[in-house]
């Protein structure tokens, strides 16, 4: 276990970090075209890494629904619109309101599947995040 929560906490680092260059370059160009370099490079990346250590086209990918190839489309949306936010409303607000989406949309989900065991615990973490996201800005 906690091996899995380093990794989520590095990969929580990662994403913001990637957030910030993201939101850089798009300051210079655009979203859009940030978002696009971000996926360019990623590609190439992983496509290298995939080469290495083999398995890019495992059995059984071609038997997937197609709705499960939607994933990319959706984090094309996630990047750009993240390199968008970043500059306009800062880091902190960016990441509190994205966590809060994943927040909300994994109490859902987790709804839609009947998981309900913990969701008093889910909606009080969402509504404090929701809440500090709101105490940090400025009052006119």
């Amino acid at each position: 276990m906690t091996t899995a929560i380093l990794f989520a906490l590095l990969a929580g680092i990662l994403v913001s970090l990637s957030r910030q260059l993201n939101g850089r370059l798009a300051l210079s160009t655009t979203a859009l075209i940030a978002s696009y370099w971000n996926h360019i490079v990623g590609f190439a990346v992983l496509t290298v890494f995939g080469l290495i250590i083999g398995g890019l086209w495992p059995q059984g990918a071609l038997n997937a629904p197609w709705y499960a190839y939607l994933g990319g489309t959706i984090g094309v949306v996630f990047v750009a619109s993240g390199s968008w936010l970043i500059a306009r409303i800062g880091a902190i607000n960016t990441a509190m309101l994205v966590i809060g989406g994943q927040m909300i949309s994994g109490v859902l989900l987790d709804l839609a599947r009947g998981n309900t065991e913990n969701l008093a615990a889910s909606a009080i973490g969402v509504t404090m995040i929701i809440a500090g996201m709101a105490l940090t800005q400025k009052r006119d």
